[in-house]
């Protein structure tokens, strides 16, 4: 049996064996690909397919994502955007993130993950400004209780933890959750906001994204572990595997962990099985390491077609509700094109600005010899004309 205390203080590990912590030994799926239910046989919790009405929001949401993808390639071929790390194929991971927190809870993303701060409630123009290449993140954490997607692997599992921690001292019921993938499990960073969670049992819950690669590198070349979700028994928390294209699959086994967390069980970890579909970002070529016949394999698993099977099947997709979702993910798509067509004037004086709260004697330095560059810079200018 475990030897942390708190692990049978909560109700929901009274007689679990140490065999709990395990994943099951198949990924969980619900739905399976050709949109038909599965049933929950075989794994460790008895999960339950959502209801109709969940079911139906969670494929809006879906929709949303995917008309976002689409617009967000096509704005960076237009080289409207500087760069975009497509989630095509796999939003169902970002939409069950968003569904299953409360308002209140934090989530802590990765740069791939704009589908999820969207979901948040963030302003399409403020989730996108930062990768048309401006300076500012664009929207405030605290405003939507959702951390900055930034680029560095695996170091926003350890913003997460601090906020979870943090919301156990103030004796909050706020879950944190945060998304990763499968490269990140590889950096030292990982193994620290896993092992800090574990040993301070916070209320955090790790999604890891495994799309199969980081950038170029296989899953295969980064860990020889049954699954990454096996990981988490070395830290003493339950470790669960998902069908990461199956978005009832990912509500009820997302949804569990969190729920677990904001009962006092303390923090868990989710691998979702999933794939990118698209380049590692528009800077990347994909064919250089993987076959069209690998990428082809995973076009009939696609999410938001096997849940669109799935709730047409059982007559809970009406056609009002797929015209209002195409309605309004194009109207998202139409505030993005807008946006992004409109030039930005930068001001060279904000690099200063919101470096420190109070500024250095040598960042006021740096800031009057810009400014006396740009001074001479325009009155050459004026003295051509």
């Amino acid at each position: 049996m475990t030897n942390h205390p708190e692990f049978m203080e909560y109700p929901g590990n009274a007689g679990r064996a140490e065999g709990y912590l395990l994943p099951s030994e198949e990924p969980v799926q619900l739905i399976a690909a050709d949109g038909s239910a599965t049933g929950n046989d075989g794994y460790k919790e008895p999960y339950q397919l959502p209801g109709p009405a969940t079911l139906v929001e969670g494929y809006g949401r879906l929709v949303m994502g995917r008309r976002v993808n689409e617009q967000a390639n096509a704005l960076v071929r237009q080289g409207r955007m500087a760069v975009y790390p497509s989630s095509t194929g796999q939003e169902a991971c970002q939409v069950a993130a968003d569904m299953s927190l409360r308002g209140s809870d934090w989530l802590f993303p990765t740069y791939r993950d704009t589908v999820a701060i969207l979901g948040r409630g963030v302003d399409p123009m403020e989730a996108f400004e930062s990768l048309r290449g401006d300076w500012h993140s664009g929207f405030d954490p605290h405003q939507y209780n959702t951390g900055l997607p930034t680029t560095p692997l695996a170091t926003q599992l350890l913003h997460a933890v601090g906020v979870a921690h943090a919301a156990k001292l103030r004796g909050e019921d706020t879950v944190v959750l945060t998304l990763c993938g499968d490269g990140a499990s590889s950096e030292g960073d990982f193994h620290e906001a896993l092992n800090f969670a574990a040993v301070f049992h916070v209320p955090v819950v790790f999604l890891i994204q495994n799309n199969q690669y980081a950038i170029s590198v296989p899953l295969i070349r980064q860990s020889v572990a049954p699954s990454l979700a096996h990981k988490a028994v070395g830290y003493g928390m339950p470790g669960e595997r998902v069908d990461g294209n199956d978005l009832a699959a990912l509500l009820a086994v997302v949804g569990h962990a969190v729920e677990r967390a904001r009962n006092g069980g303390g923090p868990s970890l989710v691998e979702a099985h999933t794939y990118r579909m698209e380049s590692h970002t528009n800077a990347d070529d994909a064919t250089r390491y993987r076959t069209a016949a690998e990428v082809a394999q995973w076009v009939p698993k696609d999410p938001l077609l096997r849940l669109q099977k799935y709730l047409h099947d059982a007559g809970h997709l009406a056609p009002a509700d797929s015209e209002r979702f195409a309605a309004d993910a194009e109207a998202v798509a139409k505030t993005l094109r807008d946006g992004l067509n409109t030039e930005t004037v930068p001001d060279p004086a904000e690099l200063f600005s919101f470096v420190y709260s109070e500024p250095t004697p040598q960042l006021r330095e740096q800031a009057r010899l810009l400014a006396d560059e740009l001074a001479a810079g325009q009155s050459l200018e004026g003295a051509l004309r």
